[in-house]
């Protein structure tokens, strides 16, 4: 309301300048209001039209804003501006602008005509208002993947038109709301398809008014959460339902028996409760082909025969539901893809018959079958570890270990090697662009068959159909790294057409197609619901240029409201910014209060002057590196220490006490592999960091010969083991735990002692007491970014190991990470596959041979584990002395087979006693 009121003069005298444009008055108000105080609106937000300019982004009619689609453009704001004052508008989409950090407002009322709101992927808190009910007209509503807390409002039951409710991947607690007389709840949503109300913290009973045979719903998604009591009965009333996710809470009971009313479910969720009673019998529920009720305390009983009768039925999850007795042959039909038995107490002779499918998965681990009949010719993939079949000995591959039920598969895009332009990746039809690239999230199990390419074709053709409808120039879609867990995700590369990169509209339009669940995406039934999240598009500033607002009729008299506003707007500006200025009240040394700050931990203020001085007026002479966040300078200190001095950008600027909590952080990271603060400056608008500066750069430019320095096996060896030891220090020893989320080759810095220090901590992230930290916000280097925090948002130590991993590849290969369109991991291991004996192909020549090269085969295995897809099967970076051990033993190796082959060229007469000690060498 502060900027409204001290922008009041600008916004009048904007008025005047409306008087023949085709934009009402008001809207134009309220546009340039949040012109005002939002950063990275698009670049043609100028003059004072926004109907009559077409200001991008923006859809009119007769005179009125009626639509605001900013999906993907980076938007950043600490409100939603005067939003609430368009009153007209029918359509509002900010999704995927993960630097809108703000409440939503009750004032949201006021959008009587609203229809859509999807703030899909954003950075809102706080609760949702309540005055949310009072719009009647709205259809969809998707508020996911935000930090909304507090309860759902139980006035969201006004809204009788609602057809899509998504509020999942909140922090929202309490219960789901039903009606109690004049008071409103979700059950009176008679018109709602879809309720998707998962990853949040409700709790209660699920109550059995919330169902009822008049509604018509599609999905009932509530998993992950802490509901509890019984699945209410009234549920199998609802006969248009297709899907129901109710796993991973606290549910309890019998299941009720009408749920095989439900004729149309395709997939069924119940795992992880503590369900009792018998196994419910779901002969009749013909359309299913998707259930899982593992980890339930049902009676013990045999295989149901209901398990052979499902028609449909591709994927059976009933791991440690009590099962025994012996398997029917009749189980292994033709359509099953999979089948998790595990952790139950089944018995007998197993015997899979000869109708199964070559693409069944079957995991029987731990139960007691004592043979296998087909045990010596089988065509499926089958574990049967942990069973007396395995035992004595046994080597069949049945009996391999390490079975995981997350699954995910790299796909290549069949091009051949071409050189692309610096960030560039080819596309399906093999041409170099910047594709638009994000994880698109299905909340539901579409199939288990990651091989099936149908899938994926299916998928494809529905995008490229919704985007064509829309008259989107995109060329190709590449669909990558599809990785089942919790849900299936996908990474999806949408490329261009006519040119190498998508302007900001058009990525706009891209996002808001998807979130929105486009009609011809909808009719996809086996994929169901979805959200899309993307990675920032567009890096460095967006400036918004907006232009002045000028009018020959009237220039002079918005000359004055315009210096009359400066004035105003300063002077409030100037109040804001000593309140939120968190150092403000810190006074220096000498007892000035000059918004000067105490030490830190050996880290000191800088003047804005000094590190002035020192860069030579910040000169490009003096420019060291660049990046998204801004340029880093070297500089002399009056003391006559080089620095390395990291200026923030405008657009890259954090808040007062995101910077001072940074600066706190890192002024207490001392460990002689991590590079140390020095100092850092915050005044005149600027953000600083000053840093030690490491003479002999970084280690991609070492590994290229760009600092003229190239590095031996040996010396590659020590950086690995100086930058585990910094890593380690960072996750396990600093106070509190730090994620880095960017380590990469440009990162670790290497100083005239030849040794590594880890650098950059902008993008860092705080452990705390969770052992992953869930974000909308997925931050880090493309082709040195974890697979599993990129599709899931849920970042862990390991996702620092699978980072490291790829930094690993470097030193052994001398290649980035993406190399003309090809990934090194990928290339890494399709060349093992191949042929493991050749590691000599993918080896940096500069290294020699692989014959010379000591301990490779381990040093290639330790690169390989790190970057395994999933994080449960990675190493952690510490306990450093196993690691520390680990590659100094490959030192050792190295420096023995150095010496055994100075020895072996020597002629003398103990040569044979060398051959004999160093034929083991390898």
């Amino acid at each position: 309301m502060g900027s409204r009121i001290s922008l009041w003069m600008l916004i009048v005298c904007s008025q005047i300048l409306v008087i023949t444009a085709v934009t009402d008055g008001n809207d134009v108000g309220a546009l340039n209001a949040i012109k005002s105080s939002w950063q990275n609106v698009p670049p043609n937000w100028r003059g004072s039209d926004p109907c009559g300019s077409k200001w991008d982004g923006i859809n009119c009619t007769n005179s009125r804003v009626t639509h605001l689609v900013l999906a993907g453009m980076g938007v950043k704001s600490d409100d939603i501006g005067d939003i609430p004052s368009l009153s007209q508008l029918i359509y509002l989409d900010l999704s995927n602008n993960k630097g809108i950090k703000a409440p939503l407002p009750p004032s949201i009322q006021n959008l009587k005509n609203l229809t859509t709101l999807i703030l899909v992927g954003c950075s809102f808190f706080g609760p949702i208002p309540d005055t949310i009910g009072s719009l009647e007209k709205l259809i969809f509503l998707g508020l996911n993947n935000n930090s909304f807390t507090g309860i759902i409002p139980p006035s969201i039951g006004n809204l009788r038109s609602l057809s899509w409710l998504d509020v999942s991947g909140n922090k929202l607690e309490g219960p789901i709301p039903v009606s109690n007389g004049p008071a409103p709840g979700l059950d009176r949503l008679k018109n709602a398809k879809h309720f998707h109300l998962a990853d949040n913290q409700l709790s209660g009973d699920i109550r059995s008014e919330l169902f009822s045979s008049d509604m018509t719903l599609l999905h009932v998604i509530f998993n992950n959460n802490r509901l509890t009591g019984n699945i209410p009965s009234s549920i199998g009333l609802v006969s248009t339902l297709q899907a129901v996710r109710l796993d991973s809470n606290s549910l309890d009971g019998i299941v009720p028996q009408n749920i095989t009313n439900l004729k149309s479910v395709s997939k069924l969720y119940l795992s992880n409760n503590k369900l009792s009673g018998p196994v419910p019998n779901l002969t009749g529920m013909v359309s299913l082909f998707y259930v899982d009720m593992s980890n339930n305390s049902f009676d013990a009983s045999d295989i149901p025969t209901w398990f052979s009768e499902l028609p449909s039925l591709t994927t059976l999850l009933m791991e440690k539901t009590q099962l025994q007795g012996e398997i029917p042959s009749t189980l292994f039909q033709p359509q099953l893809e999979k089948l998790l038995l595990s952790n139950n107490g089944l018995n007998g002779i197993l015997d899979v018959g000869n109708t199964y499918s070559s693409e069944l998965n079957v995991d029987l681990t731990n139960n007691s079958i004592l043979d296998f009949n087909q045990k010596s010719v089988y065509n499926m993939t089958l574990n049967l570890a942990s069973n007396p079949v395995c035992e004595g000995g046994a080597t069949g591959t049945y009996c391999a270990t390490g079975k995981t039920n997350i699954q995910s598969r790299s796909r290549s895009n069949g091009c051949d090697p071409v050189g692309c332009g610096s960030d560039k990746l080819l596309s399906p039809n093999c041409t170099c662009a910047h594709p638009y690239i994000g994880t698109i999230t299905f909340l539901l199990h579409s199939f288990s068959n990651l091989d099936n390419t149908t899938y994926y074709t299916l998928l494809n053709d529905s995008l490229m159909s919704a985007f064509r409808s829309k008259q989107l120039p995109v060329e190709s879609i590449f669909i990558s790294n599809v990785f089942v867990g919790e849900y299936l995700h996908y990474t999806l590369h949408i490329f261009p057409s006519g040119h190498d990169r998508f302007n900001l509209l058009e990525v706009s339009s891209i996002g808001t197609v998807i979130n929105r669940q486009q009609p011809n995406l909808i009719v996809l039934p086996r994929f169901g619901p979805f959200f899309f999240l993307d990675v920032n598009y567009f890096e460095g500033d967006k400036s918004s240029n907006h232009g002045a607002i000028i009018g020959v009729s009237v220039g002079s008299f918005v000359i004055v409201c315009l210096a009359i506003s400066y004035a105003i707007y300063q002077k409030r500006r100037a109040t804001r910014v000593r309140q939120s200025d968190p150092f403000a009240s810190w006074v220096m040394d000498n007892g000035s209060d000059a918004g000067g700050v105490p030490e830190l931990k050996g880290a000191r203020l800088c003047s804005f002057e000094e590190l002035k001085r020192c860069t030579d007026n910040f000169s490009e002479e003096n420019v060291i590196g660049s990046g998204g966040y801004g340029k880093v300078y070297r500089g002399t200190l009056s003391t006559g220490h080089e620095v390395a001095i990291k200026r923030a950008k405008q657009g890259s600027l954090q808040g007062a006490q995101e910077f001072k909590t940074e600066i706190e952080l890192l002024s207490r990271i001392h460990h002689k592999n991590v590079v140390a603060l020095v100092g850092f400056c915050y005044e005149q608008g600027e953000q600083m960091l000053v840093y030690e500066y490491i003479s002999n750069g970084t280690l991609k430019d070492n590994l290229s010969g760009k600092s003229g320095m190239r590095l031996n096996w040996m010396k590659r060896l020590t950086i690995t083991l100086d930058s585990a030891k910094g890593l380690t220090y960072l996750h396990e020893l600093a106070n509190p735990p730090i994620i880095h989320r960017d380590i990469k080759s440009n990162n670790i810095l290497i100083d005239d002692h030849l040794i590594a220090k880890v650098a950059d901590f902008g993008l860092s992230k705080l452990l705390g007491d969770s052992k992953d930290y869930v974000s909308t916000q997925v931050k880090g280097t493309l082709g040195y970014m974890d697979p599993e925090y990129f599709m899931t948002q849920k970042l862990t130590e390991k996702s620092d190991v699978y980072s490291f991993g790829v930094v690993l590849l470097e030193l052994l290969t001398a290649r980035p990470p993406i190399h003309k369109g090809k990934y090194i991991v990928r290339e890494v291991n399709e060349a093992i596959d191949k042929n493991p004996n050749e590691l000599h192909k993918i080896l940096d020549p500069y290294l020699g041979s692989s014959k010379t090269v000591g301990g490779l085969t381990k040093f290639v295995n330790l690169a390989l584990r790190c970057v395994q897809d999933l994080g449960v099967d990675r190493p952690k970076m510490g306990d450093v002395e196993k690691l520390r051990t680990f590659i100094i033993h490959i030192v050792i190796q190295s420096l023995i087979r150095v010496v055994c082959m100075y020895h072996l060229k020597q002629n003398y007469a103990g040569e044979n006693i060398w051959k004999q000690d160093c034929k083991n060498v390898n």
